[in-house]
């Protein structure tokens, strides 16, 4: 059976290197920009890496067979999608703040970011390749890495399109970004590998809210990358919002680079999906850094949602904080593995990490794995993780109030998750956030 297992596995490997021919036939004048030479060194990592199986230690809990039985092909363009077919995925006061991609490609005319300050650059990222290339190369490709993580291999083999932002040194930038991708999946199934980078200046400031949506029945997979560079003193808000089909693939891989005095927070909330597996790592490389990992996922049906965080202290003084939330039903099933590094230079390290996970039924798993790897001795760190039920006797009490079961559940659930959502910067987005886990709590 493994042999098969294994053959299986080599074909679908095989299957997107075919692809490559394809993808290379559509770039156009991309094909002969530097980073093409990137683009064949990843994909050559990607053939010697494969997909990971359930014997690689950090994919033991996440098996990606139903991903891997899809032949998915690359995308095509998008249908008639407007102005109308964007208002549900919208925060108030944020419409006119937002850039568009649609199935991975960046929408000019769907996109209207504007901002006062001087010198910000929000752009496809073909266009930055071609246009902005002294910005983008210096970092693009240069903190995720590809040689030992398949999925950002492909990622990097794949990328033709995203998002670029860049915020000049000493620039405060007041109008919040959002990023929407929207996959239409009505017509076929396919998969993109949209890239971001972000490159805050030092001093600058920015707030980004990231959100992942999808139309249609057809199974997609989205395998998207993330690197954010903070310059020293930079201070940056990101929130993500992960609602995909239930027939979706959703793959994520942050890498985020603190320089001195940055402080660069990421908000994950993962309410949607088929599978869904996010990569988070936050490399804190300069004293006096400020990194803060936050996230609350919910799933119930046959969804499985893995977070993978990493925070590697480098230097000293330097502070973190995480805090990671789940609620499952039905027969989902999670996973937490949580990993703080302090290096052997990083004194005075303040490091916290707090899993907290609630299984609404028998059959609803989670697989919770803190880490502390310590190499410096004057230092302050913790973690701790609790896995549990409602309590039986709170929602006794409620409903002997009067309030019903369902709703008694709901406010229960709620008042487990809320400190969480009190970390979100923006109240449209907390607001609209709050809406749609509400919604998740009457499902499952």
């Amino acid at each position: 059976m493994s042999k098969h297992k294994k053959i299986e596995t080599n074909d679908i490997k095989d299957w997107y290197l075919g692809r490559f021919s394809a993808f290379e036939n559509h770039l156009n004048g991309s094909r002969d920009i530097p980073f093409h030479a990137v683009r064949k060194n990843a994909l050559s990592t990607f053939s010697a890496l494969g997909f990971p199986g359930r014997r690689d230690e950090e994919w033991k809990y996440t098996n990606i067979a139903p991903l891997l039985k899809h032949q998915f092909g690359l995308a095509g363009e998008v249908g008639n999608v407007t102005e109308e077919t964007l208002r549900p995925y919208l925060f108030e006061g944020l419409e006119n703040n937002r850039a568009v991609l649609l199935n991975g490609r960046y929408s000019e005319a769907l996109s209207n970011y504007r901002t006062a300050a001087r010198g910000v650059i929000v752009c496809s990222m073909k266009t930055a390749l071609k246009q902005h290339a002294a910005l983008v190369e210096p970092h693009l490709g240069r903190y995720a890495r590809l040689e030992d993580e398949a999925f950002v291999a492909l990622n990097t083999a794949f990328v033709n399109d995203g998002v670029f932002v860049y915020v000049p040194d000493d620039t405060v930038v007041e109008e919040p970004l959002h990023l929407l991708f929207l996959s239409d999946a009505t017509a076929h199934s396919f998969f993109t590998s949209p890239r971001i980078l972000l490159v805050a200046g030092k001093n600058s400031r920015m707030k980004i809210v990231e959100t992942h949506n999808g139309l249609g029945d057809h199974a997609y997979f989205t395998n998207v990358v993330t690197e954010a560079v903070n310059g020293a003193g930079a201070k940056v808000d990101y929130v993500k919002l992960q609602d995909e089909r239930p027939n979706a693939y959703h793959i994520s891989h942050l890498q985020a680079h603190q320089e001195r005095d940055s402080n660069f927070s990421f908000l994950n909330f993962d309410i949607g999906g088929r599978l869904v597996r996010n990569n988070l790592n936050l490399a804190l490389k300069a004293e006096n850094c400020e990194g803060h990992l936050i996230g609350f996922y919910i799933g119930g049906g046959r969804q499985h949602i893995d977070n993978h965080t990493a925070i590697d202290h480098a230097m000293p003084n330097c502070f973190s904080n995480e805090l990671y939330k789940g609620i499952l039903g039905g027969k989902a099933s999670g996973v937490f593995n949580g990993k703080i590094f302090v290096r052997q230079d990083a004194q005075k390290t303040n490091a916290y990490q707090n899993n907290k996970a609630l299984l609404l039924s028998d059959d609803a798993t989670i697989n919770s794995k803190p880490q502390l790897e310590i190499f410096a001795d004057d230092v302050k760190c913790s973690h701790g993780a609790t896995v549990g039920q409602l309590d039986d006797e709170a929602l006794f009490y409620l409903q002997a109030r009067g309030i019903p079961k369902a709703k008694a559940q709901a406010m229960l659930q709620y008042a487990f998750a809320s400190d969480v959502f009190n970390y979100i910067p923006l109240e449209s987005v907390r607001e609209k956030i709050d809406q749609l886990v509400h919604e998740r709590f009457d499902n499952i």
